[in-house]
């Protein structure tokens, strides 16, 4: 849970109900759980067995994922 914190800068709160983390109230939650599958089959594809995707790929630290590279200052 840590790595997914860290990938969208984002505490537990953010996906789960606090006192109630098995709850599926949050939308969050939901899109979490579709993008992990997302991942794991990109993963899955790699003859390697090796994990080259994760939530961090895209998010870099952010809720909403980066689709383009920042902007050359």
């Amino acid at each position: 849970m840590k790595a997914f914190s860290a990938a969208l800068g984002q505490k537990c709160d953010f996906c789960h109900v606090p006192g109630d983390f098995a709850s599926d109230e949050k939308h969050h939650k939901e899109v979490a759980r579709h993008m992990i599958n997302l991942a794991k089959d990109i993963n899955g594809k790699f003859p390697d067995g090796k994990m080259h995707v994760t939530c961090y790929t895209c998010h870099r630290g952010s809720t909403t994922p980066a689709t383009e590279p920042e902007a050359a200052k």
